[in-house]
């Protein structure tokens, strides 16, 4: 499956932003899916993840309650709406498929998809 991220960009301390990440090549509904963010010099971190039919979700910690995962597989579209922007939330921001358990690991992801910039401006 190839991922493509968009809809990054420049936003408010405060503000809102929708990302989405469209899929193609293969059956998206089959997979779960992710979305994780590496700010510069830091590691790739998990954000959300969502099951295959959008019936279950997980949320870091940092984001529980301002950040919602959702997708649309007749779209073969999954999204990120992200509420209450903060400064430290400045990142690129990538989308990947879910190959194993632990949804909260990077290396259980594969077909990376090129991220989207998000920056969050104090």
């Amino acid at each position: 499956v190839q991922l493509q991220a968009f809809g990054g960009g420049l936003v408010q301390a405060g503000g809102s932003l929708r990302l989405s990440c469209s899929a193609s090549g293969r059956t998206f509904s089959d997979d779960a899916m992710g979305w994780f963010c590496q700010a510069p010099g830091k590691e790739r971190e998990f954000v959300a993840s969502i099951s295959w039919g959008g019936g279950s979700t997980l949320y870091a910690d940092s984001v529980k309650g301002r950040f919602t995962i959702s997708r649309d597989n007749a779209k073969n579209t999954v999204y990120l709406q992200m509420n209450s922007l903060k400064p430290e939330g400045t990142a690129v921001y990538y989308c990947a498929r879910k190959k194993q358990e632990r949804p909260d690991l990077a290396i259980n992801y594969d077909s990376w998809g090129q991220g989207t910039e998000l920056t969050v401006s104090s």
